[in-house]
């Protein structure tokens, strides 16, 4: 187990994939990791990767067509088996090779691109879960240690300031436009890395839910350096 996370009440980790998926979100655990050291040469896959833009997605016939060393071959099984893993517990599983994400400038004062702290949301019962392979990490924020946007003061009044209806359909233009999901960490907050090779579910908010939704961001990116990740 990772040291790590044991002294937030959030987070539960398993070791193996059934607890992963069976295990449920209750009081104030809403992150569950199935913690595992991966083996074999992710960074060799990435190399022999073929590159389109800043965000690649790769298949399953992708990966087999790599011609890959024995510690290659070792990090493709483990990216084939989570695929089938995921698939089987009927997820629908996206390797992505990122450089990076486009950036969100429609409103300086408040970005919400996927750098941003923030948390899914899907009108059906769902989590979601992501796995980074290679390069830098997702983050989460424990909500304790975090606050929503909207409820800022000196930011809600900036949002009215751009916000041209009724008074009564404010809450709705937040919410259409996604800012009420985005969040910002409190002085002296800690937030988490998500580390390589660990298998991650995360609450979302949706109208079945019994936990908060977990708060998490993307790592900013090290330049030339691509990042491995699979979510759903």
């Amino acid at each position: 187990m990772i040291d790590l996370f044991k002294p937030e009440n959030q987070i539960h980790c398993v070791t193996n994939f059934q607890d992963l998926v069976s295990t449920p979100f209750h009081g104030e655990i809403n992150a569950i990791c199935w913690s595992r050291n991966v083996i074999g040469d992710f960074s060799e896959i990435v190399e022999k990767l073929e590159v389109n833009g800043n965000i690649t997605v790769l298949y399953q016939k992708d990966l087999f067509e790599l011609q890959l060393s024995e510690q290659g071959h070792l990090a493709r099984e483990i990216l084939l088996n989570d695929f089938d893993l995921l698939k089987a517990h009927g997820a629908s599983p996206v390797l992505n090779l990122i450089s990076y994400y486009e950036r969100d400038d429609s409103y300086p004062f408040f970005p919400t691109d996927v750098y941003s702290f923030h948390v899914d949301r899907s009108p059906v019962p769902t989590d979601t879960f992501l796995c980074t392979y290679y390069g830098e990490s997702s983050e989460l924020l424990p909500n304790s240690q975090g606050e929503q946007k909207v409820l800022v003061p000196e930011i809600r009044d900036e949002l009215k300031k751009i916000y041209r209806g009724a008074e009564d359909e404010f809450e709705s233009f937040l919410s259409e436009h996604f800012f009420d999901l985005h969040y910002r960490a409190k002085p002296m907050a800690k937030p988490i890395s998500a580390g390589l090779g660990h298998l991650w579910r995360l609450a979302v908010d949706h109208p079945e839910s019994k936990v908060l939704p977990c708060v998490h961001r993307a790592p900013l990116e090290k330049s030339g350096e691509y990042r491995l990740l699979m979510i759903c």
